[in-house]
């Protein structure tokens, strides 16, 4: 159940009219009516309040209960590789076994139902199965790409999902500048 929903449901179990609850909470009755439909989310402060007031705590009135938080680490290129810098943190599904995650930034994985802006869960590993898609540092930049290992021939090579992207292949000395940092487990759009 999200914000918009528990705070409504709270609400009407306390018998507080929108109001009501508004003058509790020093906002406008219009504040507390948007917050309801969704369509804006509270200060910390007020967030603050209508905790003390309805005796629970934010991640309960968030609807983050039975959810933990993952490291935000930034952008991945689904296209051309990008730095990966370090940002916050997002709340995931206890199911997704995963370490991190990375905002999606490109095109080059539609295929596999990966676009721009999507959160995508990865789960460390410095190896993944031919085939697999995976977190991959080239140098200090990041890329999002179904991987394939050739040990007979020394060759890497990863694979966009959208055929406007060529692979992107490394052979010999190349090896060693690049890193999976692990496997991609999951992924949340943000058209939902």
């Amino acid at each position: 159940m999200d914000f918009s929903k528990r705070l409504k449901q709270l609400r009407k179990q306390q018998g507080l009219s929108q109001n009501s609850l508004a003058r509790e909470v020093g906002i406008s009755k219009s504040s507390i009516n948007m917050y309801e439909r969704g369509e804006r989310e509270p200060s910390f402060a007020t967030l603050q309040t209508l905790c003390t007031l309805f005796g629970v705590d934010a991640d309960y009135l968030l609807g983050n209960e039975g959810k933990r938080k993952l490291p935000l680490l930034g952008e991945i290129a689904c296209g051309e590789p990008i730095f990966a810098a370090e940002e916050k943190g997002v709340y995931a599904e206890s199911s997704i076994e995963a370490d991190f995650c990375l905002r999606a930034k490109g095109d080059s994985m539609i295929g596999a139902r990966i676009a721009e802006g999507d959160l995508v869960f990865i789960k460390k590993q410095d190896a993944v199965a031919n085939g697999e898609i995976a977190a991959v540092v080239i140098e200090d930049t990041a890329t999002l790409k179904r991987v394939y290992y050739d040990p007979k021939e020394k060759k890497f090579a990863l694979h966009a999902e959208n055929p406007r992207y060529a692979p992107l292949i490394y052979q010999g000395a190349e090896l060693e500048r690049i890193k999976i940092l692990g496997k991609a487990v999951a992924f949340q759009s943000i058209i939902d």
